[in-house]
C-alpha cells in the first residue's frame, strides 16, 4: 500500500538534495505534497515515464520504461486504492532492458473515473484489455503481474484472453475461497452485519486508522511519525468515497470469487507469490490456485505480510526475473511469437 513512502526519510537528506531543515519544515507544512514529490523523484531516477492512452472517450494513465523487444514485456496491475507508482519499489530491482508498463487501474489516480463505469472484476478486466489494445501491447504475448485486487483482475484476464499472455505472476491475489480465514475477512463479516462501509479497515480517514491499516497489511512493524501517517491519509481522503464504492463492487457476489471461478481456464505458465504472514488474504489461497493451475510455481515468503511488493521488493523482483528465464516460459514465449 503506502509503505514505500517511509523510505522518504532514508533518502530525503542527501539523495533528494534538499537541506535537512528545509525538508523537515516542508514535510510539517505540506506532507501530502511532499509525498507526491517523492514519487515524481523516483520515477525520474528509475527512468519511468508517464504517458496516457485513450480508448474512445476513456483515458488511461500509465508509466513505462524501455520498448518492446526480444524479451517479454511486463504489465503490472496494482491493488485496491493504490496506483501505478506502488511498483517503483520492484522496478528498482528489475533489469533495465525489460519493457515495463505500470497502469493506473480503472478509477485510480490518472485513469478515468466515472460513476457510470463498471468496477466489478469483470468490468476492470474489460478495461485493462482496452488499455492493452490501445498501446498494442498484445502484438506479442506479454507477462502479466497483479497483486491483491490487481491479482484477481490479472488471473481473470489470463483466463479470458489467453492468447495475450506468455506467462502470469499472481501476488497474494483476491477473488478466491480461502481455506483459512484471514483477520481481514473476519473483520468483514462483522462489517457485513452492521452494514457500515465507513469502517472498512482498508479505507482509513484518520492517522490512527492509517496506522492500523499498515499493521494489517505489513508483517514488519515500523515506528511511523504521526506527521507521516497524516500525510498518507491526506492523499487518500479525497478519494475515499470512490474507494467505498469500488470496495462494494469487488466484494459483491458478482466479483467476490471471480478468480476462483476462472482459475481452471488459466493456461499460461503461472507463478504464485504470497507472504506467509498475510493478514488480509490468507496464504492458504496459494494451494487453491496451485491445485487448479497445472504446473504453477508457488513461492511463500517468510516474515512477509500482504504488502509483498513493499516489504520484499528485491526478492519479488528476483522471483519474477527467474520465472521469466525458466526454460518452459522461454519456450512458451517463442512458441507464440
Amino acid at each position: 500500500m503506502d509503505l514505500d513512502v517511509l523510505n522518504m526519510f532514508l533518502i530525503a537528506g542527501g539523495t533528494l538534495a534538499i537541506p535537512i531543515l528545509a525538508f523537515v519544515a516542508s514535510f510539517l507544512l505540506w506532507p501530502s505534497a511532499l509525498i507526491k514529490v517523492y514519487y515524481w523523484y523516483w520515477r525520474r531516477a528509475l527512468g519511468m515515464q508517464v504517458a496516457y492512452a485513450s480508448y474512445g472517450n476513456y483515458k488511461f494513465c500509465y508509466t513505462y520504461r524501455g520498448r518492446p523487444g526480444p524479451k517479454q514485456s511486463i504489465l503490472m496491475l496494482h491493488g485496491f486504492s493504490a496506483h501505478k507508482d506502488m511498483w517503483l519499489a520492484i522496478v528498482k530491482f528489475l533489469p533495465k532492458n525489460l519493457h515495463l508498463v505500470c497502469v493506473d487501474m480503472p478509477g485510480h489516480e490518472g485513469t478515468t473515473r466515472s460513476a457510470l463505469d463498471d468496477y466489478s472484476i469483470g468490468g476492470q478486466v474489460t478495461r485493462i484489455h482496452q488499455f492493452v489494445e490501445s498501446i498494442n501491447l498484445n502484438k506479442k504475448p506479454f507477462h502479466l503481474v497483479g497483486t491483491s485486487m490487481g491479482g484477481n483482475v490479472a488471473g481473470v484476464y489470463a483466463a479470458q484472453y489467453p492468447s495475450d499472455l506468455c506467462s502470469l505472476s499472481l501476488i497474494c491475489p483476491a477473488g478466491l475461497k480461502y481455506p483459512n480465514e484471514s483477520k481481514f475477512l473476519k473483520q468483514l463479516k462483522v462489517l457485513k452485519e452492521t452494514a457500515n462501509v465507513h469502517t472498512v479497515p482498508l479505507i482509513p480517514s484518520t492517522a490512527g486508522e492509517m496506522e492500523e491499516m499498515l499493521k494489517l497489511c505489513s508483517y514488519v512493524r515500523f515506528r511511523i511519525p504521526q506527521q507521516v501517517l497524516q500525510g498518507l491519509v491526506d492523499v487518500r481522503i479525497p478519494h475515499n468515497e470512490f474507494y467505498r464504492k469500488l470496495f462494494l463492487d469487488i466484494v459483491d457476489e458478482k466479483s467476490r470469487h471471480s478468480l476462483q471461478e476462472n482459475m481452471t481456464k488459466i493456461v499460461a505458465p503461472t507463478q504464485i507469490i504470497w507472504g506467509k504472514q498475510d493478514q488480509v488474504l490468507d496464504a492458504s489461497g496459494a494451494d487453491v490456485l496451485a491445485g487448479s493451475i497445472p504446473g504453477s510455481h508457488v513461492e511463500i515468503l517468510e516474515n512477509c505480510g500482504h504488502s509483498v511488493v513493499m516489504e520484499r521488493p528485491r526478492k519479488t523482483a528476483k522471483l519474477i526475473v527467474d520465472f521469466l528465464s525458466a526454460p518452459q516460459n522461454t519456450a512458451n514465449n517463442k512458441k507464440q511469437d
